[in-house]
């Protein structure tokens, strides 16, 4: 395992981060939209309201789940016509409770236990904000004790001496932030040098392909897709099975995807189209054009930036925030083959590096990657990798040499 692992600690990570504003369950589905636009993973952790005065700091006590752009979508596309009273409700009748998803850590919490909390199905890590960082990572973690590292207060119970306690400088009263899975990530990418070999190694190699992906058929219905999609990562690809049985990728539903949609034309196409069309739009596909239903020009959508204009309109893979410079009318299967916009699934071979698909998800900002087969041309669907994947890569143990 890399040093970098044992001697670098939470607290490294933190420097730089903005502040943590809680986002409250009182807060409307309206106020969500703009929250996930500006949030890691497409999605954000909902808050219990918290009382006035004395404001305590955050916690997570108070933590009850992540809120998706998924989630949303498919909410105002089961809420139908009634958009306007549907922008106005409380996430809390959204937000699924999963308070597993965030752990509070000190931050001297080493770096290999937070990569260990997020292997078990950590999202967010809750951390104090520091200025400066002096010292050495703790001594005792989860791997040697088997409990969860909390705070300064009760993990200085564990045994660990004032010579081992790190110090900090300039802290900030009540500060906290949040660690996602993307900034630890990104921390490691800049630490490619010391996992050598590894990072040039293909995901095949090194085991960082999952296979038990999600998928749905083109031609079910989109809204189909909501009840399929696994909690992470929160993606279902949308295929054509060819003869032999293979799955060919023509696109994916997911909250990446959506991330930063037209929420109200991605809602109505989920419910009206089928997936193969929700993921390319229906006027590409070269169907019958449908309409967007008209909406008022007061309607929330707009304070939302949603951009859905007042007037009728197609509903294509621009309307939901997708691009397409080869918007030509064809047949679905030739459609296949020349579409490449925003809408395209993200994918790379089964033989890329593990590094070259770390970047690719950080600049892309995607939650992961569709795995396709190196020895085709069509796009033939073999796994997916996601964080988790790539976590389980860089903390598995070599395999010692007979």
């Amino acid at each position: 395992m890399a040093r970098v692992f044992l001697h670098h600690v939470v607290g490294d990570l933190t420097l730089g981060k903005p502040e943590l504003v809680e986002f409250s369950e009182a807060e409307t589905v309206e106020a969500a939209i703009r929250a996930i636009g500006d949030s890691a993973e497409g999605a954000i952790a909902v808050w219990r309201t918290r009382p006035m005065e004395p404001a305590p700091p955050p916690s997570a006590e108070r933590f009850i789940g992540m809120l998706t752009s998924l989630d949303v979508v498919a909410f105002l596309a089961r809420a139908g016509a009634d958009q306007e009273r549907a922008m106005r409700t409380p996430v809390s009748e959204l937000v699924a409770p999963n308070p597993g998803l965030l752990k509070e850590v000190d931050p001297g919490t080493r770096l290999i236990d937070a990569l260990e909390m997020m292997k078990q199905g950590v999202r967010r890590l809750l951390v104090r904000k520091i200025i400066v960082w002096k010292g050495f990572s703790k001594r005792f973690s989860i791997l040697y004790n088997g409990r969860w590292l909390k705070n300064i207060q009760s993990s200085s119970l564990g045994g660990a001496s004032n010579s081992d306690r790190p110090s900090t400088s300039a802290l900030p009263d009540n500060k906290f932030c949040c660690l996602s899975r993307e900034d630890v990530v990104r921390f490691l990418i800049g630490c490619l040098g010391v996992l050598a070999p590894l990072p040039l190694s293909s995901i095949s190699s090194v085991g960082a392909i999952g296979s038990n992906y999600c998928y749905i058929e083109a031609f079910s219905p989109a809204l189909e897709a909501i009840y399929k999609i696994p909690h992470d990562p929160c993606a279902i690809a949308v295929v054509e099975t060819n003869s032999e049985g293979s799955h060919k990728i023509i696109g994916d539903i997911s909250a990446y995807k959506l991330w930063k949609c037209d929420y109200l034309a991605a809602a109505w196409a989920m419910a009206n189209l089928s997936a193969g069309q929700f993921v390319v739009g229906a006027d590409d596909y070269g169907t019958t054009p449908v309409s967007m239903p008209e909406l008022p020009t007061d309607s929330p959508a707009g304070d939302a930036g949603a951009g859905v204009s007042s007037r009728p309109r197609k509903f294509s893979s621009r309307s939901i925030g997708f691009f397409n410079n080869q918007a030509n009318q064809m047949s679905m299967g030739r459609l296949r083959s020349m579409y490449r916009g925003r809408s395209a699934p993200l994918t790379c071979k089964h033989t890329s590096s593990l590094a070259a698909v770390m970047a690719q998800m950080l600049s892309h900002r995607a939650t992961h990657v569709w795995v396709t087969d190196a020895d085709s041309d069509d796009d033939i669907l073999v796994g997916i990798v996601s964080y988790t994947d790539i976590l389980n890569a860089v903390t598995k143990q070599p395999t010692p040499s007979p």
